[in-house]
């Protein structure tokens, strides 16, 4: 087994890359980097997206998943890859205008998923991230 084979991050059930715990842009693109297929580029896009929507977005990544938050008020959106899509977690989606589409049993939190072959409605996506990072946020 060379080197590279030896640090490639291993992926967890459902293709969810396993990263170590880190704050800051580097973890999150160690992150994308890992992300297996189509994920990738879709990460890397969505990375760019919130970056733009956000500039002084904050970066972290816990619990194998990227976290975008804001300096002080806490996390707005978590990452997560599944076998078949990309689960975006929007902290407080519930209080989105309009929110996004995927409910959940975590009180005020709602999903939206990225699937392959499916484009994404980019000036929703951006109004959503826009909204969820004026929002107090969660305390992970």
């Amino acid at each position: 087994m060379d080197k590279t084979e030896q640090t490639k991050p291993r992926l967890l059930s459902g293709g969810n890359p396993q990263i170590p715990k880190g704050y800051g842009d580097a973890p999150v693109q160690a992150y994308i980097a890992a992300m297996p297929g189509w994920k990738r580029e879709a990460g890397a896009a969505l990375d760019a997206l919130i970056v733009k929507a956000v500039p002084d977005v904050q970066k972290a990544v816990k619990w194998n998943s990227p976290l975008y938050g804001m300096k002080d008020q806490g996390w707005f959106l978590g990452v997560h890859v599944f076998n078949k899509y990309i689960k975006l977690a929007f902290f407080r989606g519930a209080d989105l205008d309009p929110p996004p589409p995927v409910a959940s049993k975590a009180g005020a939190t709602r999903y939206f998923h990225i699937h392959e072959n499916e484009a994404a409605d980019e000036a929703q996506l951006t109004d959503w991230i826009a909204q969820a990072s004026r929002l107090p946020g969660e305390r992970m």
